[in-house]
């Protein structure tokens, strides 16, 4: 350790005493119950992913610097503003937080050379990292899915991703959820559109706001994501990158309104749609919702067929998509949409602490059968009195009761009572059938 850093440990240790610890801004600690339902979310996923044949991949939080300013560009948003980045203080190396998923993968992919045996369908899930202003559905650490399609050029893998993006929403029962379409062509299209944009842009420097002049000869696609109202009929009235493209990019895109189209799936064109990353080509869309306010945008993806090679792999097409966990769950709790019952199966109340060793057999016997238990846990000696132990069970809102009474384990039972039913229905069960008895349990829930 250095000389330095050894003199400022007491200055640090002092302010750390003197101060409340309390979480990073907008980095945000997520507790019971809420983190059932994020369980929740995430089974759903994973059964989805697997119908769909998509295998999880798990991708470190941290990743060089250097990924991300190649991979999305050194005038975008992120990388110039929003990033956690730092210097390893033991060798210098520049690390950054992951502020995406899609870099990181691609990165895996061309490390580990996954695509020796062909193309893959992958997935993830975690937390990633942005300096931005936290406020509803936008936070400096946040989580997302990402589902990522390597080594296919085909328009029906796009349309593919969208469907299961589509699926998605129907097993969450989400409402309120509308998916937009674009093309961003081909880079020499994408030239010539963007020449086309810089002229018609200049002529109306005037209205341009400072961060659009900005980007007028750095990156001036992004200015057409502008939410500046005073440049809104200068942006309706430029140029519109679908009308540069040639046949081959236009028969990608109509391939892919075909298979929605075939498969019911709603969808509008958005000649201005843009995504925040330089890597994107032809196809681009986003699944918008109107309940969430200004934070709309709940999945966006695309495909980026030149990000392999950017960072160092041999050229291979790919598309995928992220969606925000923290905004689906929203809008899942917004639309008034009822999780599933998260409580335990049964509760048991122990009257006295000499019925422990029973108890807890019995429980034990019960989770081996696919029975959840929540067990009453006492102070010391005391096991507190029936009332309270009782008032809990309720609180935990399971639909049983399990009674470890002693005059019911005195003749080898359990006295098993109904919390969820108006006449509170109360029977017995033998302690030593519990196999049966977890059966009959289980088919009552």
């Amino acid at each position: 350790m250095s000389e330095p850093l050894k003199e400022n440990i007491p200055k640090v240790e002092k302010a750390i005493k003197a101060q409340k610890l309390v979480g990073v801004k907008g980095m945000n600690d997520i507790l019971p119950p809420d983190s059932a339902r994020w369980e929740w979310l995430e089974q759903q996923v994973r059964a989805l992913m697997a119908r769909y044949a998509y295998r999880n991949v798990r991708l470190p939080i941290l990743e060089p610097t250097a990924l991300f300013v190649r991979g999305l560009g050194e005038v975008t948003d992120i990388v110039e503003k929003e990033m956690y980045s730092f210097e390893d203080r033991l060798n210098g190396e520049q690390l950054t937080l992951r502020p995406e998923g899609t870099a990181g993968l691609v990165r895996a992919v061309v490390e580990h050379n996954l695509l020796y045996e062909g193309g893959k369908r992958l997935y993830y899930m975690g937390p990633m990292f942005r300096h931005e202003r936290p406020q509803r559905g936008r936070y400096r650490q946040f989580h997302q899915v990402g589902a990522e399609v390597l080594g296919f050029g085909g328009a029906e893998v796009d349309a593919e991703l969208i469907l299961l993006a589509n699926d998605l929403w129907k097993v969450l029962s989400l409402k309120d959820v509308r998916l937009e379409l674009n093309s961003l062509g081909q880079p020499a299209e994408r030239q010539a559109h963007r020449a086309a944009l810089i002229a018609h842009l200049e002529k109306h420097s005037d209205v341009l706001d400072e961060e659009a002049m900005r980007r007028l000869h750095s990156n001036p696609l992004r200015i057409l994501d502008t939410k500046n109202p005073a440049m809104q009929s200068v942006v309706e009235a430029a140029p519109r990158l679908l009308d540069f493209l040639g046949a081959a990019s236009l028969a990608h895109f109509n391939a892919v309104k075909a298979i929605l189209d075939a498969n019911g799936v709603t969808y509008s064109i958005n000649p201005r749609l843009v995504r925040g990353m330089d890597y994107y080509n032809l196809t681009v869309f986003e699944f918008i919702t109107t309940s969430l306010g200004s934070q709309g945008t709940i999945c966006g993806g695309g495909r980026y067929d030149y990000l392999i090679e950017q960072i160092g792999g041999k050229p291979t097409p790919a598309v995928g998509w992220a969606l925000g966990v923290e905004r689906v769950l929203e809008l899942i709790k917004e639309q008034g949409e009822a999780l599933p019952n998260l409580a335990p199966d049964v509760y048991a109340i122990i009257p006295e602490t000499a019925a422990l060793p029973v108890a807890m057999q019995l429980l034990q016997s019960l989770r081996a059968c696919g029975v959840s238990a929540q067990m009453h846990a006492g102070s010391g000696d005391s096991m507190g009195s029936m009332k309270s132990q009782f008032k809990k069970a309720d609180a935990s809102g399971a639909r049983f009761a399990l009674v470890f009474g002693a005059e019911e384990l005195a003749q080898g039972l359990v006295a098993v009572k109904s919390l969820r039913d108006g006449e509170g229905a109360q029977r017995t069960e033998p302690l030593n059938t519990v196999a049966a008895w977890a059966h009959s349990l289980q088919s009552a829930l």
